[in-house]
């Protein structure tokens, strides 16, 4: 749908995208693109991925950026290819190189070194992030030359496993909870071994429960768009709200829920807490909480959170 030269008018869309980001994109002008591709009015991304990195990008449209803030929490896979015997500043192939003389290790040496840091530990952000230093990105601070000192964060790494190791190149598979650096984590495991490291490659294999083998390259989506597809590739809006429970009502408790207002029902087996909710024909339309008290029939109040207005 095109209007004036060339423009196109935006559209009421919702749902998600996952996207094949390629490496030298940024994410912010991965979503630009999505937004000029689907002529969607709103859009966001799960996640940013530095330019240099590559994988999965799911982008939110319409309603759907209502649960960005319910599913930044989720555990991530990355792979790595990391680089032994020489340190960047950045972290990363874009930055400056210090070469490091120290022998390389063998196998089983990088191997151990891996697997220790299975569990949670501290972690040291990278200087080049967007953790804001006095209202200012570190990494604006780092391009002029200041020296940032960023404090440890508490992450977890769930696995660091080894798949190839050959000519001090290193391809590790990671997966971790939110708030980790695979920059940092080349970085320390290089110290550790005393030959220095930085990330080469970034691979992101999952976020958000959105897995690659799902992914769609930008190229895809504007065919989907032109062979007018768009909703074969185009996910429901709590396609990342997986992980919670879902309740579908009679029509009575879903039209007094989505005015807003608290009602009783009976969640059977549904436990206390956050769960979404589907009307009669099965679409989704809020988020709720169900109360911890049952009344004297047995019901839980189950209190609307967020109403998603989807048509």
């Amino acid at each position: 749908m095109r209007q004036g030269r060339g423009r196109r008018s935006r559209v009421e869309l919702h749902g998600w995208l996952a996207i094949h980001k390629e490496a030298g994109w940024s994410s912010t002008r991965v979503v630009e693109r999505v937004r000029y591709l689907t002529g969607g009015a709103k859009a966001g991304h799960g996640g940013t991925l530095d330019p240099f990195s590559e994988g999965v990008l799911p982008v939110a449209l319409g309603e759907a950026t209502k649960t960005l803030s319910m599913v930044l929490e989720g555990n991530k896979g990355y792979r790595c290819w990391i680089r032994l015997g020489a340190e960047s500043d950045t972290g990363d192939p874009t930055g400056v190189l210090t070469p490091c003389d120290a022998p390389l290790p063998n196998r089983e040496t990088l191997q151990a070194a891996l697997a220790a840091y299975v569990g949670e530990r501290d972690q040291v952000p990278p200087a080049y992030s967007a953790i804001h230093v006095d209202g200012e990105r570190a990494y604006e601070r780092a391009r002029r030359g200041e020296k940032v000192e960023l404090p440890p964060r508490r992450v977890v790494f769930h696995r660091v496993e080894l798949l190839h190791y050959a000519d001090g190149l290193a391809e590790v598979e990671v997966e971790c909870g939110k708030g980790t650096y695979m920059r940092a984590l080349a970085r320390d495991v290089g110290r550790d071994l005393g030959c220095m490291a930085y990330l080469e490659r970034l691979l992101r294999t999952k976020t958000l429960g959105f897995a690659l083998t799902e992914c769609i390259t930008l190229e895809r989506l504007a065919q989907a768009v032109e062979q007018g597809l768009l909703n074969e590739v185009l996910m429901p809006v709590d396609r990342a709200l997986d992980d919670i429970p879902a309740l579908r009502l009679r029509l009575e408790a879903w039209s007094r829920l989505m005015n807003g207002q608290a009602t009783w029902i009976d969640a059977g087996s549904v436990e206390p807490g956050t769960v979404r909710l589907l009307s009669p024909e099965g679409r989704f339309g809020a988020t709720a909480t169900l109360s911890e008290g049952l009344d004297a029939s047995g019901r839980r109040l189950c209190t609307p959170k967020r109403l998603f207005h989807v048509a």
